[in-house]
């Protein structure tokens, strides 16, 4: 852009071309006023000086102009500067209002209050009013004599079985975490630097001399904006009064010191808690609450006095605190399953091994019953191939029976093609059985067989 030209957009305030970025860098490279009005001399040599003489030369005919370069730069930062600030002033204001209006919040410090005092019976601490309100992130610190389960997991759990309403008080409380990332004392000079910025371009305005140049637009269009800007100013400090006064009536309800502790401080403890809250909430155990003593109660300030709910409701519980609880149930579910899993397993292969025990008894001794049956069966079934070889001995009497017999009437089939056809007719018919047969005639009990030679 031609030299001429930025001067123009300059005296004309022209935001549509001039940016944040342009004003800081022409105020960083500006020479001093001294070296402009010796610059601004030698505009009869204007073609014999280097660039940068030659905006030197341009730059310095312009009236005030750093002057006149922070004012423009103030006026395109302003807009930035009011949404920094406001929305701070509406988060605490917002969470102050919402603490004191929570009345799930107001009764789980009755409960905690309670429950404290139940633990604390018989010592130097029983009976409190009430606790200081740091003490509510000090809750995890006490803990059970397994050290599985602290103060704040069996608050949230008694809060969830019994007291439902109160599982609301995080989603009452919305604008805490907010509120607890604003440092009331950089607002505080925030609000003072743009009051200080603004008096400063109003008598920049009323002291500026007259314009020379038809294009110097500066006095008129700083002049409206300077009024605009005090309106402004002017809510923003009427907010910031109005959440000063709302935090110093959040002191004097929870008996705290608002010049002691901060605004963030404060709201950094009740956000820590209820982050605290959540996740003990999805960290619940089922072990019972016995074993825990000693409640933080030794400065007693935070005085309590909303009744506790007494009738449940159907409330949304936290996402987070739900989604941990579900999962441990889901857990504990799954540890239960497998458990009886495991035990049905065992059962159905101890029934299993009976079942073949059984069917194949090869170790009655001196009986012989049933044993051809019994054999077929687990051929047929196959159980006979996954029974477990035992020590021969075990099994050899058992077998021994069996084999023997097979034997036997096998060499006696072998025998008949040797009797003559006379002999043969006087001989017992069963000797002309099949194998099929015997079997049948033996699986029936036929333990004593006639002999054909005995007359």
């Amino acid at each position: 852009m031609p030299y001429q030209d930025i001067k123009n957009v300059i005296l004309e305030v022209n935001e549509a071309v001039l940016t944040e970025s342009m004003i800081q860098n022409l105020i960083k490279q500006m020479p001093e006023p001294e070296q402009l009005k010796m610059l601004s001399e030698l505009k009869d040599e204007y073609d014999d000086l280097a660039e940068s003489e030659q905006f030197g030369v341009v730059m310095g005919t312009v009236p005030r102009l750093r002057p006149r370069l922070n004012a423009i730069l103030f006026k395109l930062q302003f807009s930035e500067q009011v949404e920094n600030i406001k929305p701070e002033i509406v988060s605490v204001t917002a969470a102050c209002e919402e603490l004191r209006k929570s009345e799930s919040f107001s009764s789980l410090l009755e409960i905690t209050l309670l429950v404290g005092n139940y633990m604390n019976a018989g010592s130097r601490n029983a009976g409190a009013f009430g606790f200081n309100i740091s003490f509510l992130c000090k809750l995890r610190d006490t803990k059970s004599t397994d050290q599985k389960m602290t103060l704040l997991h069996f608050l949230a759990e008694l809060c969830e079985n019994d007291y439902p309403d109160v599982l609301k008080f995080p989603d009452e409380l919305a604008h805490v975490e907010k509120a607890s990332r604003v440092s009331a004392e950089n607002l505080q000079k925030n609000l003072d630097q743009m009051k200080k910025q603004i008096s400063d371009v109003e008598r920049d305005v009323q002291n500026f001399p007259a314009a020379t140049d038809e294009k110097d637009k500066f006095v008129e269009k700083m002049t409206s904006f300077v009024k605009d800007a005090q309106e402004q100013y002017n809510k923003l400090r009427m907010m910031h009064s109005n959440m000063e006064t709302l935090y110093k009536e959040l002191g004097e309800y929870f008996l705290f010191d608002p010049k002691k502790l901060s605004v963030e401080e404060f709201f950094m403890d009740l956000h820590n808690f209820r982050n605290m809250f959540l996740v003990s909430k999805g960290y619940l155990l089922t072990e019972s609450f016995v074993g825990i003593s000693h409640f933080p109660l030794g400065s007693c300030w935070l005085v309590v006095g909303i009744q506790c709910p007494c009738v449940p409701s159907s409330s949304s519980l936290p996402q987070q605190a739900v989604k941990e609880n579900q999962k441990r149930r889901e857990t504990e579910e799954k540890m239960r399953r497998a458990k009886l899993a495991k035990e049905k397993a065992e059962k159905e292969r101890l029934e299993k091994q009976q079942k073949r025990e059984q069917l194949i008894d090869m170790n009655a001794e001196g009986d012989e019953t049933g044993v051809m049956d019994s054999l077929l069966e687990a051929l047929q079934s196959g159980a006979a191939f996954r029974r477990k070889r035992g020590p021969r001995q075990a099994n050899r009497k058992a077998g021994c029976a069996v084999t023997s017999l097979l034997a036997s009437e096998l060499t006696k089939d072998d025998a008949m093609a040797a009797v003559p056809a006379k002999a043969q007719s006087w001989m017992c018919p069963w000797t002309f059985w099949t194998l099929e047969s015997k079997a049948d005639a033996l699986s029936q009990g036929i333990r004593h067989r006639r002999n054909p030679f005995s007359g």
